[in-house]
């Protein structure tokens, strides 16, 4: 897991208290893509989680947990975000 990686994973830990989560860093498979930085890391970023919090939200109402939890990241390099609630 790159850095970026293992800092949303313990952030969305943190927050959102999953039962199952994954995050994956995409970003290689963007090179050259809009939004890809120079080192092939961390702008493209898939979430597969399942948490508690997500019981009774609409679809919709869980992605923004995960994008609230992860504002931060967003203006820090992460171009593109995949969730995958489970």
């Amino acid at each position: 897991m790159t850095g970026t990686a293992q800092r949303i994973h313990q952030r969305l830990l943190e927050r959102l208290v999953p039962t199952r989560l994954q995050v994956l860093d995409e970003s290689a498979a963007h090179a050259g893509h809009a939004g890809a930085n120079d080192t092939g890391q961390g702008s493209h970023i898939r979430v597969r989680i399942a948490s508690p919090l997500f019981t009774g939200r609409s679809r919709l109402a869980q992605h923004r947990l995960v994008y609230d939890a992860l504002q931060e990241f967003m203006g820090q390099g992460v171009h593109a975000l995949a969730i995958e609630v489970l």
